[in-house]
């Protein structure tokens, strides 16, 4: 979809228009899916001799750079290319600093192909209280020699979908701008896609409001298009990160091994560490990023539940939250045997307002989860894998 105000950037107009084609469309491509993606299985293992065709679309960041490195030594994984967007920081410094990890890891095999500088909608919202000036919490390293491709993000992410279609998972840990770009340049993409996993959403309260997690608030608007795509979609929010607290143990840990990502990792986490401590918090910093590449990697490592994930766009104080329905979660809770059984679940948005009578509180009559959420996840797991793969012991 081409904006019809010549800038590339939607409306809200047209951007009602597609969410709710968005809703028809995501229907339609679930029921077309094969079994596993419309049930939600969650996504396979990969392994090293069948690698996962994948595009890694981050907004480096303290955490997206550890788990860009952690990807760059994951033989799992076939990594097509690297999407800067922006998001913790301007669109400058996440593409220099996707650039510096590709160097470090040794990996300029791997193509970095610029993104949006701002989201769909709304004025960029950064966050450098979290990640410092230049989004590596002070951590300095030398400027890349390595440069982006002509390419832009949205179109490189068409591009390799569709040269390998049904092959290619999208890893999602920044605002999801980049990819609702090319959904929407290209109708017929979503179901080339594989599936997303996504760092983003929360079912449990946000970070950087009461309602919402980061990355989604940053770029409601591309969430929701995603969201209502029918991509298979694989939701590694809050709800599980929160538990990811990297340690002091931790950091010397990778500060012992003398490799190149080794040393890189350690020096971004001691300068994270110190900002926790600095800030007074009792608890480390949090994983968010590496967890999601983790759970992609091996997806034992968390718990999936069904939900059925909206994003609310319009709220005052609400904007970016995720919402899951579920029939069977939370006081809706029911016998084992009886979760599996088909049912009729409305989906309830905002009752009717007097100023527009025929708004309906029914979103959908029927309950079709579109996603794959994650409600438990063992970090000790986690961190063997995370430490041990950046220290080269894995």
């Amino acid at each position: 979809m081409v904006s019809k105000n010549g800038k590339g950037r939607m409306t809200r107009r047209e951007f009602a228009a597609a969410s709710a084609a968005g809703l028809t469309l995501g229907s339609r491509l679930a029921a077309g899916r094969p079994a596993q993606a419309a049930a939600g299985a969650g996504p396979e293992k990969p392994t090293a001799s069948d690698p996962a065709r994948v595009i890694i679309d981050t907004d480096p960041g303290v955490d997206d750079a550890l788990a860009l490195l952690l990807a760059m030594r994951s033989p799992e994984l076939k990594i097509e290319g690297i999407t800067p967007v922006a998001g913790n920081v301007p669109l400058d410094l996440t593409l220099s600093n996707a650039l510096r990890m590709v160097e470090i890891a040794g990996r300029k095999d791997i193509p970095v192909a610029a993104g949006l500088p701002a989201p769909l909608l709304r004025r960029l919202v950064t966050a450098e209280y979290a990640h410092g000036e230049n989004g590596l919490d002070g951590a300095v390293f030398p400027e890349p020699t390595l440069r982006p491709i002509a390419e832009r993000a949205p179109e490189f992410i068409r591009r390799v979908v569709r040269a390998h279609p049904g092959e290619v998972t999208l890893l999602t840990i920044g605002p999801l701008s980049n990819v609702a770009a090319a959904l929407r340049s290209d109708p017929e993409l979503a179901k080339m896609v594989r599936g997303i996993t996504m760092m983003g959403g929360s079912l449990s309260g946000g970070n950087v409001t009461p309602a919402a997690e980061f990355n989604v608030y940053v770029d409601p608007e591309a969430a929701r298009i995603v969201f209502q795509s029918g991509i298979p979609i694989t939701m590694v929010g809050l709800d599980v990160t929160r538990k990811t607290m990297v340690s002091e143990e931790h950091v010397r840990t990778l500060e012992a091994h003398s490799n190149p990502v080794s040393q890189a990792a350690a020096k971004i986490a001691r300068h994270l560490l110190e900002h926790a401590r600095k800030e007074g918090f009792i608890a480390g910093p949090n994983m968010h990023d590496p967890l999601a590449v983790s759970s992609f990697l091996d997806p034992s490592l968390v718990k999936l539940e069904k939900f059925y994930v909206d994003v609310e766009t319009f709220g005052e104080m609400t904007a970016g939250e995720t919402l899951g329905y579920s029939p069977v979660w939370g006081h809706l809770r029911r016998r084992p045997s009886m979760e599996h059984v088909d049912m009729t679940f409305p989906l309830r948005g905002s009752s009717p307002s007097l100023a527009r009578l025929t708004t309906s509180p029914v979103v959908r009559d029927h309950w079709i989860p579109n996603a794959n959420v994650a409600v438990d996840v063992d970090t000790s797991g986690f961190y063997k894998l995370l430490i041990g793969r950046l220290a080269g012991t894995a």
